[in-house]
Parts: structure tokens; C-alpha cells; sequence
């Protein structure tokens, strides 16, 4: 049974105490309850996202800065100026022996070999079980807004820091989200009943899409349960209990111990 606006601010300012230190079924901070809904509690993203650096062809840039609907932005704009060029910009005279590259070099390099720069190239796999695979690089999303990538996904996390137990919550992104063709969770949006910590969102869209920091992203919703509790914070398999801001993954497990069982199964 799904809780409804009203309730939720109800369990918000109860004290329960079987919690620990008697705090509330819910916690949400910042909270403000002009973000209340029917039946959900609206959550905003925060300025910063992670972005898997093994995903980023060299020479690319994982997402453009928005200068506002005048600015003509173009193709060329995805890609990086070379630093060789940069450092002796405005130089009276370049020193002898070094090599000048047009500041276009690396467009004219995805004109030329294209597959280098596809993200659809197997160079660029992601391996769930490689620890490597999953190191990141921070992008700072400005006031005035951060243009996101088709070929990128994006690690986000939500401003607000929850608390839940003795219920079940989980998250979704808005309908207008939706509307615009962005998804902000691709498997996770269901949480557990004992989860403290910030939201990840795995953020991915399908037009190049401007987010800006504290935008309206998703709804948190919660839901009663049936059973013996099993919270997610002493649960042994949990990793993401108590996460601040945008978490990678962990690495995921191969369990091999399936085939024993398969094969006693047989």
C-alpha cells in the first residue's frame, strides 16, 4: 500500500521508537513541503555527476557547458582543443621544434576515423566485473546549465539525504523528465528498508539534453510492507548504505558457486 502526501509528512514527524535513537519511519533533508505530492516527495539533482573515464574517447569532451539558446552551439563543440595548442597561444614566437596542430584537430580527426570517436566501438566496453572500468572523472554542473551526451551515461545523485525504515521506498523519475527523453535510473530505483544515504541516479539521454543544479529529477515514493524486516543497513551484501553523492559501481559478482547447485540440480 503506497503512502500518500499527507502520510508521508506524518511519518516524517513521528517519532518511532524502535528506530534507532527514536527517529521518524522518514527522514528527508532538505525538506521543503512545497515538493510534496499526492503520493511522492519530489528530489532535486545535485552540481556534480561522474562520468566512467574507460567511456571517454581521448579527445572528446564527456559534456558541453550551456551558454543559452542565442549561442549558436555546434558539432565541434564535443571536441577538445589540443593542450600542445593551447599552451603556446598568443606566443610571440613558438620555440623551435615544436609542432603546431590547428585548434580543430581533434573534429578533423573524427571526420577522418570516425569509429575512434563511436561509442559503440568495443573499446570503449564497460566490464561490471573490472574495478578499473568504473573509475570517473567529476563534472561540475554550472548555474547556467551542462549539455549531456546521447553517447555518455552519467552518474548523478540527489540533493536530498534520506532515512527509511519500516518501509519500502523507491524512486522515479518525474513525468516531465520523462517527457524530455532522459532517464534517470536504468535498474535501480527500487531502495530497502533501512537505506540512509543520497540517491545515484544513472542518468542517460536520448537528445542532447541541458540539466542545471537543483532541477526538479525525480520523486521519491514509499510503500508498506509484509514480513520479518531485513534492513538494508545490517544486511551483509549492502554496498551503498550511507552513500554522499555520485557512486560507482561496485564490482559485480560472477558466482560460480551456481554451477555446483546446477549441477547437483541435474
Amino acid at each position: 500500500m503506497q503512502l500518500t502526501g499527507p502520510e508521508i509528512l506524518k511519518r516524517m514527524k513521528e517519532a518511532n521508537a524502535n528506530n534507532p535513537n527514536g527517529k521518524p519511519d522518514i527522514i528527508i533533508t532538505p525538506f521543503d513541503e512545497r515538493c510534496l505530492g499526492s503520493n511522492s516527495y519530489d528530489l532535486h539533482l545535485g552540481d556534480t555527476l561522474k562520468v566512467y573515464k574507460h567511456t571517454i574517447p581521448s579527445g572528446m569532451r564527456p559534456a558541453i557547458e550551456y551558454k543559452g539558446e542565442p549561442y549558436l552551439h555546434r558539432m565541434q563543440d564535443w571536441f577538445e582543443e589540443p593542450m600542445m595548442h593551447e599552451r603556446f597561444r598568443g606566443a610571440v614566437e613558438i620555440p623551435r621544434g615544436v609542432k603546431m596542430v590547428p585548434a580543430d584537430y581533434h573534429y578533423q580527426e573524427y571526420l577522418r576515423n570516425p569509429d575512434k570517436y563511436d561509442i559503440r566501438n568495443p573499446k570503449y566496453l564497460i566490464d561490471p566485473t573490472n574495478p578499473k572500468h568504473h573509475e570517473t572523472i567529476d563534472l561540475k554542473i554550472p548555474e547556467t546549465g551542462l549539455i549531456l551526451s546521447p553517447c555518455i551515461g552519467y552518474l548523478g545523485a540527489t540533493i536530498e539525504y534520506t532515512e527509511t525504515r519500516n518501509l519500502f521506498p523507491y524512486m522515479d523519475g518525474k513525468s516531465s523528465i520523462g517527457r524530455n527523453f532522459m532517464l534517470v535510473h536504468h535498474t535501480a530505483g527500487r531502495g530497502d528498508d533501512g537505506f540512509c544515504g543520497q540517491w545515484t541516479l544513472e542518468i542517460s539521454v536520448l537528445n542532447p539534453t541541458v540539466v542545471y543544479p537543483y532541477m526538479r529529477i525525480g520523486q521519491i515514493y514509499y510503500e508498506e510492507f509484509i514480513g520479518e524486516r531485513k534492513p538494508y543497513n545490517v544486511n551483509k551484501s549492502s554496498h551503498y548504505n550511507g552513500q554522499m553523492g555520485a557512486t560507482p559501481a561496485v564490482p559485480v559478482p560472477v558466482d560460480t558457486f551456481l554451477k555446483d547447485v546446477k549441477q547437483r540440480t541435474k
